[in-house]
């Protein structure tokens, strides 16, 4: 009979949907909770998709046939920039583009056969899921953690309109090719830096997360200790405050820098001659991103803004300029600048000749302090630091912390590389945010009795101008929530990031209407047990799910602390050593991989390739290879059908050889699959150890001696071999396990356990070398001793011509694998 995978396929698709038969409730039974990373409905699925989706469902069909109570959903990351591209550029709807898109990969993603509870489908764009989205705003703004404040967005004055980053490209709008600047806006950020500390301490937990995310997330928070310095600015009322992980280097401050965006420097060179060069430069600053402003290639540039500060030890009066490297993000927006011990203080002193005065030297070589070549970053003794010199620098870092402190000049404090979250985006196709305007009661949220606040759907899309939602009169006037008044709706819609950080609680109660998700359901379900996705998102993703969670927790509703327990981040999948893109030529169609191999065989590709962590490099001969493979189990059980008729019990006292060897085999592998599936996520080795099981079976069904048990022992292994096989091609087995006349689906049975007795040797296969080369193998009782298997060995024929006339020096021995004769 032919492998007709397309029927196949279909019909077990068919009968899982109309059986629900992944659907998951709460039970008495151990939970596990896998999720992969839910998809932005662009309208077609990739073989990054494919690969993700193929890994989670494996571990789901494994966890379920291991006995455990799978909760596995999948949902829609729908709101997002793509779609408001379509409506400006085809006159489509952003709604209909959207759930037209959904409706098409849902049909692509269920011709895998993934098994996913679909009754918990979340989709964010629907008025349900985003009702709750705009509650937590809410909650969020009552505890002080949603807040509004002047920041600068990316604008292109051709479109006269806000542009997010993934707009830009080369510094350009991606629409018109004009030079993208900045624009001052009014926006909403949610104070996720309340939480730094927290974040950063709780990284301790995160026991199954690969370290290099861990590591990224530390990085990103970026927890620094130091102080934080007060210097004067000559003939101005406001102190520069500067924060320094370095205060033992204060007395080698030659300059400051402040960040061209810094709120002062306006007000310092207004009315001077330097105004106009300093406005120049600071213009010339918004069409660079900060990626390469901050580049360590970049070449530094400043500005002399003809102003001093005061060195608040020294006394010396000190040139500010703004600069290229230092940004307002980051720390105060300002910086001492030490050349002498700093690499880019150092190249924008040399540039605009700014004094060096080094005031650490190192201990243990020559230092020329008057002809520095490069900045010094290393540990030292204290020099030109007055009462601090010949300290160790290190002791000298708390000392002269603390006498800025006497000074009342500054203070020892933590600082946190990590800002707070902008989610205001002036676009359409978002969640929108609660709040409305009054002329009386100023900024006021939208009661939760009245939420969800809709999208409206009359609305223009030019891609100029404003958010499309000042275009609806219906959507922007209202009444003021406390007074009843006329007022003003917030135009601004949130992040697409808010969205995924609480949608996989959502999927523990997706149909709840009074409340975001029920806590008794939360706290069976809760944590993620297993979290799959790309490494692009281990920071900002993973980091503002943990935030959201936290705050849920700290408000009660969230059960858990920290939201994923375990965390894998799959590699790419590459064509031609590059990642697939439409633009390289290199794309691969799932869809089309299906229809000429089916999905088992696209599956089992994906997940035999490489390991799960690793880039794959796609291979149409391995395509090949995986599809030639289903087609030898669908072959070699249609042969073996008939020895079902023969069902018996194994006396294993009677078994021959080869009925043993095979059900080493058996055991072994199923020992194996299970080991690399339950503890490593090594599916390429464990489908290896499949694909050597069917070459064993073939051998033993054509060569083995006549056994009572033949039969009994074949179909041990068919079985062992279609349920070892569920997991990675689950509609071939399906199939087979009815074939053969088994009862219920193969994916609700339980995994196969393996014979401990089954995979200890009767004989083992023993290698004779002379002077470190074969010279011949060895069948031998797996218990023999030492000294019987030297004899064995020193009588081989094979052997015996190779030592004839020397003298046996050594013989070595290494039990169960090998015996070498030394002679000479």
């Amino acid at each position: 009979m032919a492998y007709n995978f397309s029927k196949i396929e279909k019909k077990w698709q068919e009968i899982w949907e109309n059986n629900n038969a992944f659907e998951a409730s709460e039970n008495e039974k151990q939970k596990y909770y896998i999720l992969e990373m839910f998809p932005y409905p662009s309208g077609k699925i990739h073989m990054g998709h494919v690969r993700n989706y193929s890994i989670g469902d494996v571990f789901a069909r494994f966890k379920r046939m291991r006995g455990f109570n799978v909760l596995h959903p999948m949902g829609w990351d729908a709101f997002g920039l793509p779609a408001e591209n379509a409506a400006i550029k085809h006159g489509i709807h952003p709604n209909k583009w959207t759930l037209e898109n959904i409706d098409d990969m849902k049909k692509q993603l269920k011709r895998l056969g993934l098994s996913y509870d679909w009754n918990r489908e979340v989709t964010t764009c629907l008025p349900d899921y985003y009702k709750w989205t705009q509650w937590f705003f809410i909650q969020l703004y009552k505890r002080g953690l949603a807040y509004k404040k002047k920041s600068a967005v990316n604008w292109c004055p051709s479109c006269e309109t806000v542009l997010a980053n993934e707009q830009v490209v080369d510094g350009a709008c991606e629409r018109c090719d004009t030079p993208v600047g900045k624009k001052e806006l009014e926006q909403w950020y949610f104070k996720i830096t309340d939480y730094a500390e927290r974040l950063l301490e709780d990284i301790k937990e995160l026991e199954g997360w690969p370290e290099k995310v861990k590591i990224m997330q530390k990085n990103w928070i970026g927890k620094s200790k130091g102080a934080e310095i007060d210097f004067e600015i000559k003939g101005f009322n406001k102190k520069l405050k500067v924060f320094t992980t370095r205060p033992d280097t204060i007395y080698g401050v030659t300059y400051m820098v402040m960040a061209p965006e810094h709120p002062y420097i306006n007000e310092l060179v207004k009315g001077t001659e330097y105004e106009e060069e300093v406005l120049e430069f600071k213009k010339k600053m918004e069409y660079i991103s900060e990626i390469d402003r901050t580049s360590t290639t970049a070449e530094k540039e400043g500005v002399f803004i003809g102003r001093y500060a005061v060195n608040p030890v020294t006394k010396e009066e000190i040139p500010i300029y703004i600069a290229n490297y230092v940004l307002i993000d980051y720390g105060t927006g300002a910086i001492m600048a030490v050349p002498g011990h700093d690499q880019r203080d150092f190249e924008f002193a040399k540039k605009y000749n700014i004094p060096i005065r080094p005031v650490i030297k190192p201990v243990e070589r020559e230092f020329d302090e008057n002809n520095l070549k490069e900045a010094y970053t290393g540990e030292g003794i204290m020099i030109n630091s007055d009462k601090f010199n010949g300290l160790d620098n290190k002791i000298a870092k708390t000392e002269i912390t603390k006498y800025i402190e006497e000074l009342g000049i500054g203070k020892a404090t933590v600082n946190y590389r990590l800002r707070d979250w902008l989610i205001s985006r002036q676009r359409y196709w978002g969640t929108p945010i609660p709040i409305v305007y009054c002329d009386d009661c100023g900024i006021v949220p939208v009661n939760e009795e009245d939420l969800p606040v809709k999208l409206p759907t009359d609305v223009e899309f030019t891609g100029k101008g404003q958010s499309p939602l000042t275009t609806s009169k219906e959507f922007m006037y209202t009444t003021c929530p406390k007074c009843g008044k006329k007022a003003r709706r917030e135009t601004d819609t949130m992040d697409t990031f808010i969205d995924s950080s609480w949608y996989f609680l959502r999927y523990t109660d997706p149909k709840n209407e009074n409340e975001p998700f029920n806590k008794d359901k939360a706290n069976y379900w809760l944590k993620v047990d297993q979290y799959i996705g790309g490494v692009e998102h281990a920071i900002l993703h993973l980091l503002y799910s943990r935030f959201f969670v936290k705050v849920l927790y700290d408000m009660g509703l969230s059960p858990v602390n920290e939201p994923f327990k375990n965390l894998l981040t799959q590699g790419m999948v590459l064509k031609d050593g590059a990642k697939m893109s439409k633009s390289k030529g290199n794309v691969v169609s799932p869809e089309e991989i299906i229809s000429n191999y089916g999905a088992d065989t696209a599956r089992l590709f994906v997940l035999f390739a490489a390991p799960p962590e690793r880039d794959l490099e796609w291979s149409d001969q391995g395509v090949e290879g995986c599809y030639r493979f289903l087609n030898r189990v669908y072959r070699l059980v249609e042969e073996l059908k008939e020895v079902y008729n023969n069902k018996c019990e194994i006396n294993i006292e009677q078994l021959s050889k080869a009925d043993k060897n095979l059900r080493y085999v058996i055991h072994s592998t199923i020992q194996k699959v299970t080991t690399d599936i339950e503890d490593r996520f090594n599916f390429n080795t464990a489908i290896s150890s499949i694909m050597e099981l069917v070459n064993e079976i073939y051998r033993y069904k054509d060569n083995a001696e006549a056994s009572n048990y033949k039969d009994a022992i074949l179909i041990e292994s068919l079985d062992s071999l279609i349920l070892l096989l569920a997991p990675f091609a689950p509609h071939l087995a399906e199939e087979l396990w009815h074939f053969v006349g088994n009862e219920g689906s193969v994916h609700q049975q339980k995994w196969p356990e393996y014979d401990r007795k089954a995979i200890v040797k009767d004989q083992i296969t023993i290698v004779i070398q002379v002077n470190g080369k074969v010279r011949d193998k060895i069948e031998v009782d797996a218990n023999i001793d030492k000294e019987s298997l030297e004899k064995l060995a020193l009588n081989s024929e094979r052997v015996k011509s190779f030592i004839e006339g020397k003298e046996i020096k050594k013989i070595i021995v290494v039990p169960k694998k090998l015996v070498n004769i030394v002679a000479k």
